[in-house]
């Protein structure tokens, strides 16, 4: 018998997993056929109905799913609402249904209020206490004890984006989905706690029956969750029976069970992760292995091979290193995992260790989230390669596996760092970022756009491991909102920063993260200048309080060896009117182009190139007359959402 048949389910598992999948297939195709639920009339709406999910927390704040009669809506909220509570909504509807983490929608509801009329009750109010309890026994929050939130209760709330984005990037983010370790850690405890209840299979198989849906619902009911819950249960229910259950069949049960009650599961891409990863690891954990390590790069390995698919088909890429990283990562998620539930149980001393090991985590994550990441084409040629390998001498294969890997590597190289004296406007989306490179891994950057991530993975892209100099022009989140998630993930030198008489939530942000980090930061008066090497930054601007926050914009001028660039952040007309005569060879038009801007002004920077710098958007920048002006002037415009990142050389 060879290794792969080793591996595989016996004939009878084997079709039990093919009922499984025909349930999930016909389930999947009667849901989608179904298409998007009819949207509700746009406008002022007031309904009653149960929260049917956690409070989720996205880029722009909280929100959680409220089931009435009208159906499912999405509703905005400013703080946690607990899962199965009776609430009365109030707000506006924007009448256009939708998708989010697989539950159908028949509008979002914004601008208003939530109102709960009663509180939770039976197995999801005991889920809400332990997930409370949890919660508090890990406050205040850092990063570390925020991702042990994640590999507790699969509470995310405290990871910051850019975070849980590198764990993305780097095969890891798995580890916050509460699935099979997580369960049995659960069981284990609650036996330990359980004491005397729990002497004999037959007791432990009632206890562990009884508490894993409290389990489950303190989890929020995510979709990994249910599938290893349900494993668990039915493993726990044959032993009490006195039958043996083998893990093929629970997992065809279990999905075949879930998909028919829940219908919407099997279109839910955690659903489909989760269980993809559970074939990859029954596979991995049944080849043949010579030591622990072994074992452990084994199921690592199975499981990314089996979820590559479905991560390819829905975000397009897959780490290339993630079975290692996974290999390094497991054990100490086992660890803080381990320590933070006794630390929570009643050990407290128990939960900073836990947290700095979580810290690690991310640490890594950080440390791998920069290597390649693989296409269809690039898996496709790799296991190809693989099985073509077979065939080579064993000397052969080796190398020939090396020189693939190499090629690999080199096709996926990151970006160069930007020639000294060049000025990166990079693509961002519908906001402002902006990369000075003056030589010598010397950089300055002037705003952050709307996203971390984003922002991130510029910086990533092109060598930055050092900011010199870091600028937010003004308050607003399409410039500010990214810069927090860089300070503290790589040294920032100092800040330069226009925020007063103004201040948004991201600005906010900003100032506490500086404070938090101890990152000096000042608001530059007029006249002032840094010298970054092969270009030098000098301050025109703004030159008194003015009642608009895109006015009160930090004016630059950027002076190369051989070019000049006036970087005009969001200064409108009245800001402008205190600039007369100003001129310079390259124009950042202000405000993405909106037609806020005084056409004179504009045409009389004379400049010979002027980069407008933004993204899909509902506000109509930018202004044709804007670029009309411009081009008049004769200055060529170019635009990041048609170019993408657009390098300016200034000498």
């Amino acid at each position: 018998m060879t290794r792969w048949e080793a591996a595989l389910p016996s004939q009878v598992e084997r079709g039990w997993l093919a009922v499984a999948a025909a349930i999930w297939v016909v389930v999947a195709v009667v849901t989608t056929s179904q298409g998007a639920p009819a949207p509700l009339p746009a406008g002022a709406i007031e309904v009653e109905g149960t929260v049917a999910s956690p409070t989720y927390v996205g880029p722009f704040g909280r929100w959680v799913f409220v089931s009435s009669r009208e159906g499912t809506v999405l509703v905005e909220v400013d703080s946690d609402v607990p899962r199965g509570a009776r609430v009365r909504v109030g707000g506006i509807a924007d009448g256009r249904p939708g998708v989010a983490r697989g539950t159908r929608y028949r509008s979002t509801v914004d601008d208003g209020s939530i109102e709960v009329l009663a509180e939770p009750g039976g197995i999801e109010a005991g889920g809400e206490m332990i997930r409370a309890r949890v919660l508090e026994r890990l406050e205040p929050f850092d990063r570390g004890r925020g991702l042990l939130a994640g590999f507790l209760i699969g509470d995310t709330t405290a990871v910051t984006r850019v975070d849980a984005e590198a764990m993305r990037r780097a095969g890891l983010s798995h580890f916050t989905a509460v699935s099979g370790s997580n369960v049995v850690l659960f069981l284990g405890l609650l036996f330990l706690v359980t004491g005397p209840l729990s002497l004999g299979p037959r007791r432990r198989a009632v206890v562990g029956l009884a508490g894993l849906p409290f389990y489950a619902a303190a989890t929020g009911f995510e979709p990994s969750v249910l599938r290893a819950s349900v494993m668990a249960g039915l493993v726990l229910a044959a032993r009490l029976v006195g039958i043996a259950i083998s893990p093929w069949r629970a997992l065809a049960l279990a999905v075949a069970g879930l998909t028919w009650l829940v219908p919407g599961l099997s279109t839910s891409v955690g659903f489909q992760l989760s269980v993809a990863a559970t074939i990859g690891v029954l596979f991995g954990s049944r080849w043949p292995a010579r030591s622990r390590i072994g074992k452990a790069a084994s199921i690592a390995v199975g499981a990314q091979l089996a979820v590559a698919p479905v991560l390819l088909f829905y975000f397009g890429t897959i780490p290339l290193i993630s079975p290692v990283a996974n290999v390094l990562a497991a054990p100490l998620v086992t660890i803080s995992t381990l320590a933070g539930s006794v630390g929570v149980i009643g050990m407290g001393g128990l939960i900073d260790p836990a947290a700095s090991i979580a810290g690690w985590l991310l640490d890594l994550a950080h440390a791998v989230s920069g290597w390649p990441q693989l296409g269809p084409a690039h898996f496709i040629a790799i296991v190809s390669a693989s099985v073509l390998l077979r065939r080579f001498d064993s000397w052969r294969a080796p190398l020939a596996a090396g020189a693939a890997l190499v090629a690999v590597f080199l096709a996926l190289a990151p970006i160069s760092a930007p020639e000294a004296g060049t000025v990166v406007v990079l693509d961002v989306g519908q906001g402002d970022s902006i990369l000075l490179a003056g030589g010598d891994g010397r950089f300055a950057l002037v705003d952050g756009g709307p996203d971390p991530v984003v922002v991130v993975d510029k910086l990533r892209a092109y060598r930055v491991t050092h900011i010199e100099l870091m600028v937010a022009t003004h308050v607003h989140a399409d410039h500010v909102s990214g810069l927090s998630g860089l300070i503290g993930l790589m040294p920032v030198g100092q800040i330069w920063a226009a925020l007063e008489p103004h201040d948004t939530p991201g600005s906010t942000e900003l100032v506490a993260a500086a404070e938090k980090h101890e990152v000096p930061m000042v608001t530059p008066p007029v006249g002032s200048r840094f010298d970054l090497g092969a270009l030098v930054i000098e301050v025109l601007g703004p030159v008194r309080r003015y009642a608009s926050p895109n006015d009160q914009s930090l004016l630059l001028m950027v002076t190369g060896a051989e070019r000049t660039m006036l970087l005009a952040g969001d200064v409108e007309t009245v800001a402008q009117s205190d600039h007369p005569g100003l001129r310079a060879d390259v124009l950042k038009v202000p405000h993405q182009g909106g037609g806020t801007s005084d056409p004179i002004w504009l045409a009389g920077v004379g400049a010979a190139e002027s980069v407008i710098s933004v993204g899909p958007n509902e506000f109509g920048h930018p202004a044709q007359w804007v670029i009309d002006v411009l081009e008049e002037a004769g200055s060529v415009v170019r635009r990041t959402d048609v170019e993408g990142d657009i390098p300016i050389p200034l000498g």
